[in-house]
């Protein structure tokens, strides 16, 4: 921590804000927020790397709530753009909590919910807007949302804008704030994609890079167990979860089929008022109720997909578990990063199936180590693999090679009366 700026007492921030700063618990600045708030103070462009869980949200929150300072006018002077309705409500969250002791007029606008409360709040008059892409560019569209007056727009989650395919509206709504203007983009990750944006938004920008890039926190503790099919990976998933240190866990599956499955059977077994499952298909009101209840610690478990990998923050998630591993690769920084935040320790624990160990490889080789390997534990059941799935497993992993190598003709073989063989065929003996 530098010494410059050991309490946000150092800052040039408002008595407003140091209150509430106070009110939040936050004693010291983290190493972002360190560096950024007085840059951004200063009227500068900014580009800000920095890994998920650093205090990136309050490091550009707390100098736009100190120059946007109070209410005046009706249409926003500061806009921050994010990817998901998650991200937006709990920006807004921390907004809220940091400016209440303004009279500023905050509000966030996204979809999968009604636009008219949106349209209303727009027009009762707000000075700081957050806004997910499609939903902004249908209130700008309809002539509810003027943007002639932004002093300062942020980027947030920058490669996961490019990642869910908001380029073209980003390029739209470069195209309608105005041009001179104070511009910040904040990303977990640096690539040429960020590069290209950052080109064509920032102008001179300063920039400032926290921990090595495509790392995982120091805070998260990794390891990883080998499971050879589904059954193992539920019987190891049960078995972990008897144990009660597992307090506040988040458990990741690839796709909603697999999250709606993995949690109606944790409801079985723990109950239903221990479970929420959210994905792409619950409606925005279930998903933020679930996200509150586990906030508020009034569950236990969080069965989710990516969709909730990038956006919560939530204290004191004792661990997160990928049931699957996630196949964009830089997704696992972010799902281990719902744990060890704000300076607490986490710990996270990856199954892999034969089948990921393709996407395992590349994930190690994205943040630069290698995961430690737990053997299964000898009273979880290594279950058959059923031939079926076996089967499925060696056609993706054939794929898989045929990836880094076109001319591969593929090992995989399915002949009538010939079955290819299974990873696992009998059951592990107990001694």
């Amino acid at each position: 921590m530098s010494s410059d700026y050991p309490s946000f007492s150092g800052f040039k921030l408002n008595k407003q804000l140091l209150s509430a700063i106070s009110d939040a618990g936050f004693e010291h600045p983290t190493a972002i927020q360190q560096k950024a708030i007085p840059q951004i103070l200063a009227g500068v462009d900014l580009l800000g790397i920095a890994q998920t869980g650093t205090g990136k949200t309050a490091a550009y929150l707390l100098p736009v709530l100190m120059k946007i300072k109070f209410a005046q006018g009706d249409s926003p002077r500061a806009l921050i753009i994010v990817p998901t309705r998650e991200l937006a409500t709990q920006v807004l969250e921390h907004m809220n909590k940091l400016g209440k002791y303004t009279d500023l007029r905050m509000a966030a606008v996204y979809g999968g919910v009604g636009i008219k409360p949106q349209i209303e709040q727009i027009e009762k008059g707000v000075d700081i807007l957050v806004a997910t892409p499609g939903r902004m560019m249908d209130l700008y569209s309809a002539e509810h949302l003027v943007l002639k007056k932004i002093q300062m727009l942020i980027l947030d989650e920058a490669e996961r804008l490019l990642d869910m395919g908001f380029k073209r509206q980003i390029d739209k709504i470069l195209g309608i704030v105005p041009m001179k203007k104070q511009n910040l983009l904040f990303s977990a990750t640096m690539s040429d994609r960020i590069q290209l944006l950052t080109d064509s938004f920032l102008d001179r920008p300063v920039v400032i890079r926290i921990e090595p890039e495509r790392r995982t926190a120091k805070s998260v503790s990794q390891v990883l167990y080998h499971v050879p099919n589904l059954k193992t990976k539920t019987n190891l998933l049960l078995h972990l979860l008897t144990d009660e240190a597992f307090r506040k866990t988040i458990i990741f599956c690839k796709t909603k089929a697999t999250a709606a499955n993995i949690g109606k059977y944790m409801e079985r077994k723990f109950g239903e008022q221990q479970v929420r499952i959210i994905h792409g298909n619950k409606d925005q009101n279930t998903r933020m109720n679930a996200v509150k209840a586990f906030h508020a610690g009034e569950i236990r478990f969080l069965v989710a997909t990516d969709v909730a990998a990038r956006g919560l923050d939530i204290l004191e998630v004792s661990h997160v578990i990928n049931f699957d591993v996630p196949l964009v690769y830089e997704d696992y920084i972010h799902r281990i990063g719902r744990t060890g935040r704000a300076f607490q320790t986490g710990d996270s624990v990856t199954f892999c199936s034969p089948n990921d160990e393709y996407h395992l490889k590349k994930i190690q080789k994205l943040i630069g180590q290698k995961i430690p390997v737990m053997e299964i534990p000898a009273e979880v059941e290594i279950a058959e693999t059923p031939n079926e799935e076996n089967q499925l497993m060696l056609r993706e992993i054939d794929g898989q090679r045929k990836k880094d190598d076109p001319e591969f003709a593929g090992a995989f073989q399915d002949k009538k009366g010939r079955k290819p063989q299974p990873f696992l065929s009998q059951r592990r003996k107990r001694t």
